[in-house]
Order: C-alpha cells, then sequence, then structure tokens
C-alpha cells in the first residue's frame, strides 16, 4: 500500500493486512504486538516483518506484506480443497482428527 505519512497508520491497514491499531499496538484477531508511542510505520513495518520502501523524489512510501515471519499467527488449516491423483476434488477437511503429512512443491 501507498502511503505520505509515517507518522499515523495508513488508511485502509486493517483492510488490506488484517492488523488494526489499536491502544494496546498493531492486533490481528487475538495476536497484538505492541509499538512504540508515538506512532512510528517503520516501527510497524519492522515488527510485523513488512518492507518499506521510500520514493524520495514523490515524497511516498510503499508498505509491503508480510514475509517470513517467526511464529504461526493460528495453527489453525484453513479449508482446502485440491484436485487428487484423479482430477477430483478432495476437501483436507476429511481427514480431519487425523495425523496428516502434507508435501508442497513449486517447479520455481
Amino acid at each position: 500500500m501507498i502511503v505520505d505519512r509515517l507518522d499515523r497508520p495508513p488508511t485502509g491497514l486493517e483492510q488490506r493486512t488484517g492488523w488494526e491499531v489499536k491502544p494496546e499496538g498493531a492486533c490481528r484477531g487475538s495476536v497484538c504486538v505492541p509499538l512504540a508511542r508515538p506512532f512510528d510505520l517503520r516501527d510497524l513495518a519492522r515488527r510485523l516483518g513488512m518492507e518499506l520502501v521510500h520514493d524520495e523524489r514523490h515524497g511516498l512510501w510503499a508498505l509491503g506484506p508480510e514475509s517470513g515471519g517467526r511464529a504461526l499467527h493460528s495453527a489453525e488449516l484453513p479449508d482446502i480443497v485440491l484436485p487428487d491423483r484423479y482430477g477430483e476434488d478432495f476437501a483436507l477437511r476429511s481427514l480431519r482428527g487425523t495425523k496428516v503429512f502434507m508435501i508442497a512443491w513449486a517447479s520455481w
């Protein structure tokens, strides 16, 4: 997201990232990360693992999405449906209650 100020939370932060700035810090659901006071977007970016790039010529900053991370935000698997080896839909929720070993692979 493009921002023009570092001293206040960007408009649309929660809508675009899921993080909301509250008195206790940046919060998403029940997870809150404390922030420096007064608010500084550089601090938010650093604490949430987001890139913040400055375009000095235009006086703008670009706040990128979270990357990496050291902890899971939850251990809850989203509802995923993938094709099986015959091309039929297979819902992972059908395995609920059993141990699952999942391997992911990408060609790049």
